[in-house]
This record gives structure tokens, sequence and C-alpha cells, in this order.
């Protein structure tokens, strides 16, 4: 992989700069490959100096310059905020060049001056508030890369998940969840887990909606009429999938050894055991694009923005599965 890696900004007021600070410091002892921030330089430069974080930061002009850079200082290609963060407070004023950041990154993904894409968290109420039209990050990359449905999995040392629907209201996402939805999610999970992780018969685990997989109807007809059908629509396709299991028994040590990946019906049903088993090394992967995009699994934690106590632990997985992945995407034959 000779393309750096681009890491956007995130919520400027959120911990998103702190983070990218410290996993520069940390590139020796975790091999972190290279990458470069689009962020403002003034502002890393005065949160590095305001944490006491012995970080140079470097403006670069391109991407090309950062791998250059990267041994002795951070690269960061420039983007200027409208007015100066407060950590904690984030400000609508400067949701324009957090979304600029996010488009410049998927541009230069797509164009190939970067390798991979990994974002830092933002705050959706900010974004909202300046007009933001889009549900969260892996609708917005799904629009700009002209993808109907982007897949969001979910994915650390000892678990991989896969919400059919997520970011619904409850209520919301059981009128949402349909066979054809969960097939869908089934197919790009499936075909992810080939490509980007080298897992040449993924096995897929189909979780079921209700208490006890709907106990016979007594508790929900879901799993007859909608999960039941999508499962054997999978078998049918070729790919490994058995469900819908009670998802009370699918993620303890032995549940977990026995799949790849589990196909969950909503959002909170993937990220609270993935989040459980191992908050800081869980990597937010968005299947079904074509570029590489990877993201903390946590939020802008704004509570203890600009405190120096944000833990880099996430990011630095993201950086480092998303070289894994553009890695073994380069290494695939080019298809005609």
């Amino acid at each position: 992989m000779s393309a750096p890696i681009a890491l956007t900004m995130g919520e400027p007021a959120g911990i998103g700069g702190e983070i990218a600070l410290k996993a520069w410091q940390m590139r020796a002892s975790r091999r972190l490959p290279a990458f470069f921030v689009i962020d403002d330089p003034a502002r890393l430069s005065a949160l590095a100096a305001s944490l006491n974080l012995d970080v140079r930061v470097r403006e670069i002009a391109g991407p090309a310059e950062a791998a250059r850079e990267f041994p002795d200082a951070l690269p960061v290609l420039p983007q200027a905020l409208f007015r100066p963060a407060r950590p904690g407070h984030p400000d609508p004023v400067n949701a324009p060049a957090v979304i600029a950041a996010i488009e410049r990154g998927v541009a230069l993904v797509q164009s190939g001056q970067a390798a991979a894409l990994v974002t830092n968290p933002v705050q959706k109420e900010a974004l909202y508030a300046a007009g933001f039209e889009h549900p969260g990050h892996t609708e917005f990359l799904g629009s700009l890369a002209r993808v109907k449905r982007p897949v969001m999995m979910l994915a650390g040392p000892e678990l991989r998940v896969v919400p059919v629907t997520v970011h619904l209201a409850l209520a919301d996402a059981l009128h949402a969840l349909t066979t054809e939805a969960i097939v869908a999610c089934g197919k790009v999970a499936a075909e992810a887990l080939q490509r980007d992780f080298g897992i040449s018969r993924p096995r897929l685990a189909v979780a079921a909606l209700n208490p006890h997989a709907g106990e016979n109807e007594t508790m929900g007809h879901e799993e007859r009429t909608i999960i039941a059908p999508a499962v054997e629509a999978l078998v049918r396709a070729g790919i490994a999938a058995n469900g819908p299991a009670p998802a009370d028994t699918l993620f303890h040590a032995a549940a977990r050894k026995r799949h790849d990946a589990v196909i969950c019906m909503y959002h909170d049903q993937a990220l609270i055991p993935l989040k459980t088993l191992d908050f800081e090394h869980g990597v937010n992967v968005t299947l079904g694009l074509p570029f590489v995009r990877t993201s903390p699994d946590h939020g802008t934690a704004l509570d203890i923005a600009g405190k120096g106590v944000a833990s880099p632990e996430s990011l630095m997985a993201a950086i480092a599965l998303a070289a894994q992945m553009a890695a073994r995407r380069a290494a695939q034959p080019a298809t005609v």
C-alpha cells in the first residue's frame, strides 16, 4: 500500500483532534501506516500545545507529501474552520467544514491519492442544525459513492456485527425490517468478509428479533414471516447462513466461534454486545462502498473533549484495519 490513509477532522469540538495527535505519537509502537488529517493545522497545533502533547504539525499541499513528512510530523491537509472550536461546545457554523473534510476525503480515496478513508466522529445535531439531510456518516458516504444501500459493520477482535436497520427509532426500525433488507445485508457482508477480511467461506448467524426467537409465534411472528425466508434466500445464494437464532445466545464465547459475523435486526442488538466485549478496539466499517472506510466505534465524547484523557485506541484500530483492508483489495486481480 503506497498511498497514505486519509483521516477526516470529525466534530472539531470533540475528541477527534486529540486522538489523531495521540495516534501519531504512538505510530511507531503500533506500527501504524502513514496517514494525514484533513483539518485546520493551527487548531491541531494549538490543541497539541494545550494538552502538552509533543507533536509537530506540518501542513501539506497534497497526500503525496504525507509519507515523507509522517516520520517527523503529523501531516495535515488544510481545511479551515469558520469559527475557532471550543472543546465540548459544537458550533453549527463549522458544520460546512466538517462536511467538506468528508467530501475531500472521499474524493481523494476515489482518485487513488489515499488508500482508504478513516473518519473521526461527527456530532449529528450540529450537522442537522446546518441543514445536513443524512441520518449519519454511513448514509452520507453511500450518497457520495452513489451506493443505494451501504451496510454498517462493527468489527472487534472477538466479534463482527451487521445491523440491518441502523439510525432509526426502534418503532420505525421494526416497520423497516424486511426480508429483502436482511438478504441485501447478508450478501454485502459475506462478500466483504471474503474480499476485505480474507475469509474464504464466511459463516453468518442471523439473529431473531423477538425473545426466544418468537417462541413458536407466541411472542411475535417476524421470525417465520420475515427472517426465516431471508435465511433461506441467503443459503440458496450459496452463503453459509443460519438462523433466526435467539439473540441472547449468539454472543457468548462458544457461540462466537461458530460464526464470522452476526446479522442483527436493529442498531442496539448489534452494538451493545460489540461495545461490551471490547469498547476501545471496536471499529465501524462501511461495507458495499467502492473504497475502504472505517471509523472509531465511539462518538465525539464532548464531556471529555479538551481534557487530555481521550483514548486513541479505537482510532488506531480503525487506521490499522483500513490499511489491512486496502492492502487485501490492492492484492486482488483487477476486474474487467
